[in-house]
């Protein structure tokens, strides 16, 4: 039963400083446990939409953290998340990294976001969520809205699911 009310912590990171990776993996800690698993880091190039606030040259990687963390909560998840990126603000006031929260289930992968489109579910404080990645036949599938650099990175989120699914045979 525990399987349907818990999943794994992902945390979706998008900056052109490489030398916050580091930082962001300490600040998740204190809540969320050790990272346990990083994909490797990519170009940010699928758009330019960070790029006036954050600048050129982004990269992405993603972070599962250890602890299990309750679906009743994701939306705590993405609050956590932007008082992380508050804490490394530019000199310009703006951020210098991006986090996108969500949560690896052995069913979905969900995504936690501001931003609303018809797809996603508001939770609450201005939060969504949104069925990013479904399980089917052995490996996670892209979905008509999922993004492109998550489409592209499913070999790890399956990886993530098989270290939830061990976290999983231990309780």
């Amino acid at each position: 039963m525990i399987d349907k009310l818990y999943g794994t912590a992902i945390w979706g990171l998008i900056t052109n400083e490489n030398n916050l990776i580091p930082k962001i993996e300490k600040e998740l800690l204190i809540d969320y446990g050790n990272v346990v698993l990083k994909s490797p880091i990519i170009p940010f190039d699928f758009t330019d939409y960070y790029e006036k606030e954050m600048g050129k040259n982004l990269i992405r990687c993603w972070l599962v953290t250890k602890n299990l963390v309750s679906l009743e909560k994701i939306a705590e998840m993405k609050n956590f998340a932007r008082r992380i990126e508050k804490k490394f603000l530019n000199n310009q006031k703006q951020r210098s990294i991006n986090i996108d929260p969500g949560i690896v289930t052995l069913s979905n992968f969900v995504l936690v976001t501001t931003k609303n489109y018809g797809h996603r579910i508001y939770l609450k404080d201005g939060i969504y969520a949104e069925v990013t990645l479904i399980y089917r036949n052995k490996s996670f599938q892209a979905l008509e809205w999922t993004y492109p650099d998550y489409r592209n990175t499913i070999i790890f989120f399956n990886e993530a699911r098989k270290f939830y699914q061990k976290l999983l045979e231990k309780i």
